[in-house]
């Protein structure tokens, strides 16, 4: 399946929202071909493979684990240094239900394929750019799937998420996605009462992920870890969160999570998107060519906007968090509180607090046990398409509509990336001083190479 082109005739937004996929899937059915049902229900284990064994894969896997009838029986990662260093802390933690002899550890670009093959539930938890790739492959192999999010990190590569999601579907497979708010019961009970009026219409929400950013490694430090010299695309990866290829900015690595809610609240997804950001104190060349900052307003279909902030600086106001105003009052989302105009504010409360990361394996493996409907790739897709529009936005300082977003021809991943080897050509490359291009907002060439 070709990477680099988009539907014939373009996706509407209309039409995206309303087949989840189906119009989108309709070309993969040749590809992805249903050559394997789901997880035979009454199986006394599901065996499990983790690919990606850095820290999110590392805890996705444990909470896997932590679900009563479960063995990790593979793992994959790119690096012999993160899989050796997840599975030691896997064994410490689940002992004997850690059984990944040498043969079933893989290294390599590569080695996903061989991992998913051994496994009921995959877990994929790479870096995000490597996710359509990946999914794909355990859709075609017949395997339940729980996926970080987000699940992209260009227009190209969500249209393949959808191709691949719809096929899941019609496989029967179950499909879980890292927005784990979703499986917390303060959000779930808040945003019930929402969909339920208890602030009238819904006319603005306010959401943030504003912090103070993540780790980097220099390029003697990378090369310290490998023993060698790294390829570009080695230093790349050990760095991929600066790096849109691989991680779509922290606007989709992080921001998705708020901009979800906002979705969530309002039954929707927008229509188009403008905002600002850059890179203000964040310059040096070890970040790559992300900004450091973002501020998005996100229009829906009914006219009603969504404000959005995300900003990786130091030392300056955090706060991860979401809001929401209606017609007849106001609600703190994150802080599970309802303000309406008259009568008595409510707030949720609750004696049982469960760890929302934990909660999603435990619906996830219940689904796929009792063979219950569940698939949340389709949303998983479109609320990081909505981070991907945010970025779009900002990067190129225009206004950006959503389909013109998800039709976009610009491809971020290696023209190889199907079949990708430490040497191989990404398209962001530093120049002679190690400092890599950043996009100029209201530049029209940029604009051409962001939208």
């Amino acid at each position: 399946m070709s990477q680099n082109i988009p539907p014939a005739n373009g996706v509407t937004r209309r039409g995206f929202l309303s087949s989840s996929g189906t119009l989108l899937g309709a070309a993969a059915i040749g590809t992805l071909a249903i050559d394997r049902v789901a997880f035979a229900q009454g199986s006394s284990e599901l065996k499990i493979a983790l690919i990606g064994c850095g820290g999110r894969g590392s805890g996705a896997a444990n909470q896997a684990l932590n679900v009563p009838g479960t063995r990790l029986v593979a793992v994959a990662d790119a690096f012999p240094d993160r899989l050796n260093s997840s599975l030691n802390n896997l064994k410490e933690q689940h002992g004997a239900k850690v059984d990944v002899p040498a043969e079933r550890q893989f290294v390599g670009l590569d080695g996903y394929k061989q991992a998913i093959a051994l496994a009921d539930v995959c877990i994929l938890a790479t870096p995000p750019g490597f996710r359509p790739l990946h999914f794909e492959e355990a859709v075609r192999q017949g395997k339940n799937i729980f996926m970080e999010k987000p699940v992209a990190t260009d227009a190209a590569g969500i249209r393949r998420v959808l191709a691949a999601a719809e096929i899941a579907k019609q496989k029967n497979l179950k499909v879980g996605v890292g927005l784990q708010r979703h499986h917390q019961a303060g959000y779930l009970e808040t945003i019930k009462r929402l969909h339920d009026g208890a602030i009238g219409d819904i006319h603005s929400l306010r959401v943030y992920w504003n912090d103070g950013g993540v780790w980097n490694y220099p390029r003697e430090a990378v090369a310290k870890m490998l023993g060698h010299e790294p390829t570009e695309i080695e230093y790349q990866m050990k760095n991929w969160y600066y790096f849109n290829w691989l991680c779509g900015d922290h606007i989709n690595e992080q921001h998705i999570h708020n901009l979800d809610v906002g979705c969530w609240v309002k039954n929707g997804y927008p229509v188009r998107a403008r905002g600002l950001g850059g890179r203000q104190v964040r310059t040096e060349k070890q970040y790559g060519e992300i900004f450091d900052h973002h501020a998005v307003e996100y229009q829906f279909a009914d006219g009603s906007w969504m404000f959005s902030q995300c900003r990786h600086i130091r030392g300056a106001w955090s706060s991860v968090s979401e809001y929401a105003q209606g017609s007849k009052g106001q609600c703190d989302i994150s802080g599970h509180m309802i303000k309406p105009s008259s009568g008595d504010a409510w707030r949720f409360r609750s004696d049982k607090q469960v760890d929302p990361y934990q909660q999603e394996h435990f619906d996830l493996f219940e689904a796929i046990r009792s063979n219950t409907a569940y698939n949340e790739a389709f949303n998983g897709a479109k609320s990081t398409m909505t981070a991907i529009l945010g970025r779009m936005a900002t990067y190129s300082g225009t206004e950006v509509t959503w389909d013109e977003a998800l039709n976009s021809k610009v491809v971020l991943t290696p023209d190889d990336y199907d079949h990708l080897t430490f040497n191989s050509k990404v398209k962001s490359l530093p120049d002679s001083e190690g400092r890599y291009a950043i996009a100029v907002p209201g530049n029209s060439e940029w604009r051409k190479r962001i939208v």
